[in-house]
C-alpha cells in the first residue's frame, strides 16, 4: 500500500449510521442491550447505557450490505461474501459461495440463512462453513425482499416478495408449506408479532396489515400517510403498540386495540427510517437513519408519545469546512451542507456536542416539526473563523453561509447559536451581495467581513454594532477573497480578485497602508498566528508566502494542477500543508522551498487543518460524511524530510478507515517506509586523518577511575548479626573439676576458602576474546565486547586479567595491544583512554617488574602522544577560528 512519508492514516471521526437497518443484541455477563450499526465498509457497537462507542470491527472488501446478530456472533454481508464476528472486532468466521450480493441475514438456531440479489437462498453451518441447503427462486416471479421466522413454527421461514407474495417454507424437509397471494404491492417490511401465528407485513404502498399465518387472514389493516413502510417493531412492555417508519423520516406508533394512531413523531429523522426496534420489556425504541444518526426514545409522555432520550449523531450531508479549537489538539468545529455546526472530539465520542443549525430565526426554528428543508434554516457554512480568548464572555465564533450576506455568530461555550446577524444597514435590501469571506481577531472582539462587491466591514461580536468600513468606494474591485489581520490590531490585510493584496490601518484612514500587487487573482488567506507568516493561494494554481511585517513576498510554490481548496502552516510554521481539487495533498517545506511530501487520495480535499500540538492533520474530502484524521508520524519516528522529484509517481492514499488492509499490509508498510526513510547514516569514521569519538554515553566510561570509590559509598550496611546461641544444656568431660565440651562448637575463623589447582583456567569471555587475538589479531571484537559492558562489567574484567597465574601475563600483554591497535585505527578515542587509565591504575606495579609487558607499554606510550597531540593540533585550530568569527 502507498504511504505518505509524513501522515499516516489514523481514522475516521463523525460516522454513525446509514441506510443498513441497524441490530441489537443483548449480553448476559454486561447485563446490557448493545447497538450495531453500519458506517459503510465497517460497523460500530454502542452500549445502551450511555451510547459508548466500545469497538469498531475490520473493514470489509466492500460497503456492508446487510446485518444480523445472534447471542453469539455478528452477522455481515459485503458483495457476495458473509462474516462472522465475535466481540465486535474478531472475525471468526467466513462464508463463500453466493455468486451475487447478499442482501438479507437471517440467523437461525445452528445455521444462518442468506438471500443474495438472485434470490438464492443458502443455509450455512455456522461452525463448519459449509452450504448445507440451498434454494433457488425465480426474480421475475418471486423476487425475496424479507424473510422471517414465525414464533413456535419449527423449521420454518416465511419468504416475502417483491411481487408482493408469501411462501412458507420447511427449511429442514426443502418443502413450501403453503403460499399467501399476498396484496399486490411489494413487501418492505416484514416483523413477528406478540401474539402467536400473527406477522406484521409492511407494504411499498403505504398499508400495514396484522395477518394471521395459519389460518391466511388478515386481522386488519392500517394505512401509513406517509408512503412506503421502511420498518416495524413492536413494544413488549405490557402496552399493545406498534411503531413503523417511514421513508419521509417520521415514526408513527399505533394502538392495536382501537386500530388506530397513537401519536407521532414527526421529523425524527432527516432521512428514511430504516431502522427501528423496541427493546424488550422496556418503553424504549431504538431508530437509525442514512443521515447518520443513532437516537434513543422513550415512551414517558401523557398522550402515549416519544421523546428522543439519547442520541449519536454525525453530518447528514458532507461538512465543507473544519478548523481545531484551543491549543490542545482535542476537538474539531465542523460545519457541514445541512446548514449544522458540529464538535467532534479526537479523545471519545461522547464528547461529540452539536451548536445547532443556522436559522434566520432561531427560537421559532426549535420549535417542534421542522424538517430539514425548513425555510428558516439557512443556506450552509462555507467559511468561519473563532478565537478563544473571550469565549466565556460573548459569542466567540462567525460564520459566512453560501450565497448570504449574513454573517452569524455561535458561542463555543454555551453550544448554540448566538443573538447577531452581522449585516450591514445599507445591504439589507441588496439581496446579490454575499459575504465571501470572514476573520474573528485575536483579541475576540471584533469581525472584519468583506463582501462580493468589493467592501470590507468591521462589527463588534459583542454588541453586533458595525465598527468600521475599509476604503471610500470599497477596498478593492472585485469579491473580496481573503481578510486577516495582526494579532495586535494595528493594520489590516486584504485580498481579493484584482490581484491586489492591501495593508490597512486598523483605524481606517482614506486609503491602504501599502499595496502589494500579485500575478494572479486570489482565492484565499491563510495567517499563522505566532508568525508574520501569510499564505496567499493565487488562481494560477500556485502558493505564496508572505512576510506581512516586510510587506514583501518571501516564498513562492508551484506544484498543483487545479484550484487550491486549503491550506494550513504546521504549528511551529516549518510546514504548509495544501489541498486541492486535483486530490493532491501536499506539503512545502517554507524554510527550503521544496515540496517534501505529496499524496493522493480518492476524492479531493476541500477543508484541512493542523492540530496546534502537531499530533494530527484532520481532513474533510468531497461526498464523505466523516472527518478524518491522519497522525504526523514525524512525532514518533525520525522520517527523511528530503525535496521530492516533480516527476516521481504519486502515491494514492486510501482515506482512514475507508479502505481494506491486504493480508501482508504490515510487510508492505515496513517496506515503504524502509524506501521512504533512506536517511542518511554518517560512517563510522569519515576520515582516516580525523580522530573519532563513540557515541556511547558519558556514564558508561566517565567514571572507571573513580569506580572503586563508588561501589564503597554505594554499599549498602550489614545489618547487625545476632549471636550464636548457645545449646540450653552444656556438654561436659567426665573429670575431677568440671569441664564443658566445646569440640562440635564451629568458630568463625575455620576458612572456607576453595583451593583450585594452577592447571584449572575460569576464563571470561572477554579474556577468551584476547587470547584468540594472540592468533587472529581481530582486537576489533574483543574491544566491542568491552564496549557492550556496563562500568562495572568493565572494572571487574581488568581486574580479572591477573587473577589467572598461568596466563596473566599474555592478558595484560594483549590487552596493551588491543589498545595501541585501536589508538592506531583512530577509532573511540575516549573510550580507550579510559580503559588505558583504569589497566594503568589497577596492574600498574605487574607492568614495571615483567620486562615484555614494560617495553609493550614504552612503545604503547609512544602511540599515545601521537595520537593525543594530533587531536591537540585539530582542537587548537577550531577553536582560533570560532575566536575568530566571534570577532567578527
Amino acid at each position: 500500500m502507498s504511504q505518505s512519508k509524513i501522515f499516516c492514516r489514523n481514522r475516521a471521526l463523525g460516522y454513525v449510521s446509514n441506510e443498513v437497518p441497524h441490530v441489537t443484541r443483548y449480553i448476559q455477563n454486561r447485563k446490557e442491550n448493545l447497538i450495531v450499526t453500519c458506517v459503510g465498509k465497517s460497523f460500530h457497537t454502542y452500549g445502551f447505557t450511555h451510547f459508548t462507542l466500545l469497538s469498531v470491527s475490520g473493514t470489509h472488501p466492500g460497503d456492508i450490505t446487510c446485518m444480523a446478530a445472534d447471542t453469539y456472533h455478528v452477522y455481515t454481508a459485503s458483495e457476495n461474501e458473509i462474516f462472522a464476528w465475535r466481540r465486535g472486532n474478531e472475525l471468526v468466521h467466513n462464508y463463500k459461495g453466493h455468486e451475487s450480493t447478499v442482501h438479507c441475514l437471517l440467523p437461525f438456531g445452528p445455521h444462518l440463512l442468506s438471500v443474495d440479489e438472485d434470490s438464492n437462498v443458502k443455509v450455512w453451518d455456522i461452525k463448519s462453513e459449509t452450504s448445507i441447503v440451498e434454494l433457488n427462486f425465480s426474480n421475475r416471479s418471486f423476487k425475496i425482499t424479507k424473510m422471517m421466522h414465525p414464533a413456535t413454527y419449527m423449521n420454518k421461514i416465511l419468504f416475502a416478495s417483491e411481487q408482493g407474495e408469501l411462501q412458507l417454507w420447511n427449511i429442514k424437509t426443502l418443502k413450501m408449506i403453503y403460499k399467501f397471494q399476498g396484496w399486490n404491492s411489494a413487501v418492505t417490511a416484514l416483523e413477528q408479532a406478540p401474539a402467536v401465528h400473527v406477522a406484521a407485513i409492511g407494504l411499498a404502498s403505504g398499508k400495514i396489515i396484522l395477518h394471521n399465518l395459519e389460518v391466511d387472514e388478515s386481522i386488519f389493516e392500517l394505512i401509513q400517510d406517509w408512503g412506503l413502510v421502511t420498518s416495524i417493531t413492536f413494544r413488549s412492555d405490557g402496552y399493545e403498540i406498534m411503531a413503523t417508519g417511514s421513508l419521509s423520516g417520521h415514526i408513527v406508533l399505533w394502538n392495536l386495540n382501537t386500530k388506530k394512531v397513537e401519536s407521532q413523531i414527526l421529523n425524527a429523522h432527516f432521512g428514511a427510517v430504516t431502522g427501528l426496534n423496541c427493546l424488550p420489556n422496556e418503553p424504549l425504541i431504538i431508530s437509525t437513519s442514512p443521515d447518520n444518526s443513532l437516537k434513543l426514545w422513550i415512551f414517558d409522555q401523557d398522550d402515549g408519545g416519544a421523546r428522543l432520550l439519547r442520541i449519536r449523531e454525525g453530518f447528514a450531508k458532507p461538512p465543507t469546512y473544519l478548523r481545531f479549537h484551543g491549543n490542545d489538539g482535542d476537538n474539531v468545529v465542523t460545519s457541514g451542507e445541512d446548514s449544522s455546526l458540529r464538535i467532534f472530539s479526537t479523545l471519545t465520542e461522547t464528547f461529540n456536542k452539536s451548536l445547532g443549525r443556522a436559522s434566520y430565526h432561531r427560537k421559532s426554528s426549535q420549535k417542534k416539526n421542522r424538517s430539514v428543508e425548513d425555510p428558516l434554516i439557512m443556506p450552509y457554512i462555507t467559511e468561519f473563523s473563532m478565537e478563544k480568548t473571550r469565549e466565556k464572555e460573548w459569542d466567540d465564533i462567525a460564520a459566512v453561509h453560501y450565497e448570504t450576506g449574513v454573517v452569524t455568530t455561535w458561542s463555543y461555550d454555551k453550544l448554540k447559536m448566538g443573538q447577531h446577524k452581522l449585516l450591514p444597514e445599507d445591504f439589507k435590501h441588496k439581496h446579490s451581495i454575499c459575504a465571501t469571506t470572514v476573520y474573528l481577531t485575536h483579541c475576540g472582539n471584533f469581525v472584519i467581513i468583506g463582501y462580493n462587491n468589493g467592501c470590507v466591514e468591521r462589527f463588534n461580536i459583542q454588541s453586533g454594532i458595525h465598527r468600521a468600513s475599509y476604503g471610500v468606494d470599497g477596498a478593492h474591485t472585485g469579491s473580496i477573497m481573503g481578510v486577516t489581520a495582526d494579532n495586535l490590531n494595528q493594520f489590516v490585510i486584504t485580498a481579493g480578485k484584482d490581484a491586489l493584496l492591501k495593508f490597512w490601518p486598523f483605524k481606517p484612514l482614506k486609503g491602504p497602508l501599502a499595496k502589494l500587487e500579485l500575478n494572479h487573482p486570489v482565492e484565499f488567506l491563510r495567517k499563522h498566528d505566532e508568525s508574520s507568516l501569510l499564505a496567499v493561494a493565487l488562481q494560477d494554481f500556485s502558493v505564496i508566502i508572505v512576510d506581512f511585517n516586510a510587506r514583501r513576498i518571501v516564498r513562492k510554490f508551484e506544484g498543483h494542477m487545479s484550484i487550491i481548496t486549503d491550506a494550513t502552516f504546521s504549528p511551529d510554521a516549518r510546514w504548509l500543508i495544501t489541498a486541492s481539487r486535483d486530490s493532491t495533498i501536499r506539503t512545502w517545506d517554507i524554510p527550503s522551498s521544496q515540496a517534501i511530501d505529496i499524496f493522493q487520495v480518492p476524492k479531493a480535499c476541500i477543508s484541512l487543518d493542523f492540530s496546534p500540538n502537531g499530533e494530527y492533520l484532520a481532513t474533510v474530502h468531497v461526498d464523505y460524511l466523516g472527518i478524518f484524521l491522519w497522525v504526523n508520524r514525524t512525532i514518533f519516528t525520525p522520517v527523511s524530510l528530503k525535496a521530492i522529484n516533480s516527476e516521481a509517481p504519486v502515491p494514492i492514499v486510501p482515506l482512514p478507515g475507508m479502505d481494506e488492509l491486504q493480508p501482508n499490509s504490515e510487510q508492505n508498510i515496513m517496506e515503504v517506509e524502509n524506501d521512504v526513510d533512506d536517511e542518511y547514516k554518517s560512517p563510522e569514521q569519515i576520515s582516516n586523518e580525523l580522530i573519532t569519538l563513540s557515541s556511547l554515553a558519558q556514564s558508561r566510561w566517565k567514571n572507571l577511575l573513580d569506580i572503586d570509590i563508588i561501589k564503597k559509598r554505594n554499599k549498602p550496611k550489614e545489618p547487625p548479626k545476632a549471636p550464636e546461641a548457645a545449646p540450653f544444656f552444656l556438654p561436659t568431660i567426665p573429670s575431677l573439676e568440671p569441664k564443658f565440651d566445646f569440640s562440635d562448637v564451629t568458630t568463625s575463623k575455620e576458612s572456607n576458602k576453595i583451593e583450585m589447582h594452577s592447571d584449572f583456567q575460569n576464563l571470561t569471555i572477554f579474556s577468551k576474546f584476547l587470547l584468540s587475538t594472540n592468533e587472529n589479531n581481530n582486537f576489533l571484537t574483543a574491544f566491542e565486547k568491552l564496549m557492550s559492558m556496563g562500568p562495572s562489567g568493565i572494572d571487574f574484567e581488568i581486574q580479572s586479567l591477573s587473577h589467572n597465574p598461568s596466563c596473566s601475563v599474555e592478558l595484560m600483554f594483549q590487552f596493551m595491544k588491543m589498545i595501541q591497535n585501536v589508538l592506531e585505527s583512530r577509532k573511540y578515542f575516549e573510550l580507550t583512554q579510559a580503559f588505558l587509565g583504569l589497566f594503568l591504575k589497577t596492574h600498574g606495579e605487574e607492568l614495571t617488574e615483567n620486562k615484555k609487558l614494560y617495553d609493550c607499554l614504552c612503545e604503547l606510550q609512544q602511540v599515545q602522544e601521537k595520537t593525543w597531540i594530533e587531536l591537540q593540533t585539530q582542537l587548537f585550530d577550531i577553536q582560533s577560528v570560532v575566536a575568530h568569527l566571534k570577532k567578527v
